[in-house]
């Protein structure tokens, strides 16, 4: 049974693809801060291991890791997937402990569950596995006053492309999913700030058929970079 441990489990893009693996016959690891909502997610399914911890935490990521491949007997699959929006400003109006706080879940948090999950797919026999990475259209075209968020984006880019790099010689994949506007809690915010011009939208259970592609490529296979977002979005051309 190939394993897969997904961070940011407990709701909307997280939530979505971790049924859709368990639906898919995976064991998965659900990893997030919420147990409640982690069980929650779960169902009771047999092949689902619920992992409260913070991503932000070397030692919660340690401890979830261990126990999550402990129980799977091997790490095929991160998808590392836990972000924060943050709080929509101008840059001069967002106050420090605001930025630290997207910094530390989207960047820190991602390099240490990238670490983990590097460190375990190295050292496994059979050797290797693979990373997705939840980018965001924002690592290309950011929102008005997302400061944080986008340049923290931008930063997955570059950990993909390394991880991608490094990897190689581990039988090690790295792709980055780059998501824009699926219906979800994050973007209900957004959705409910433009009640005159809601923009376009797609359902999350189309991102998790996404992301189960990605991961049950052959080893020899990878989606490098995969751009899915609702069909109407302004991404493209000017305005």
């Amino acid at each position: 049974m190939k394993s897969i441990l997904i961070t940011g489990a407990s709701a909307g893009i997280g939530a979505a693809c971790a049924r859709a693996f368990l639906d898919a016959g995976w064991r998965v690891g659900l990893m997030a801060r919420r147990e409640g909502a982690l069980k929650a997610v779960a169902g009771g399914h047999e092949h689902a291991v619920t992992l409260p911890g913070d991503v932000t935490s070397p030692e919660d990521v340690a401890r979830c890791f261990a126990a999550f491949t402990e129980r799977a007997g091997r790490l095929d699959v991160l998808f590392n997937n836990a972000g924060s929006f943050g709080r929509a400003a101008l840059i001069d109006e967002l106050g420090y402990d605001e930025w630290r706080q997207v910094v530390d879940v989207n960047l820190h948090g991602m390099f240490l569950c990238a670490q983990a999950a590097f460190a375990q797919m190295r050292r496994q026999v059979p050797q290797g596995g693979r990373i997705i990475n939840n980018g965001s259209i924002s690592a290309h075209a950011p929102r008005p006053g997302s400061v944080a968020y986008t340049t923290t984006k931008h930063a997955i880019t570059g950990l993909t492309k390394t991880l991608s790099l490094d990897g190689r010689a581990f039988d090690i994949a790295c792709g980055q999913i780059d998501i824009g506007n699926a219906r979800t809690e994050l973007l209900e915010g957004i959705i409910a700030a433009n009640p005159d011009t809601p923009p376009p939208t797609m359902d999350v259970a189309e991102v998790a058929r996404a992301v189960v592609l990605m991961a049950d490529l052959p080893p020899e296979a990878n989606v490098q970079f995969m751009t899915l977002m609702a069909t109407k979005m302004p991404y493209i051309g000017r305005g």
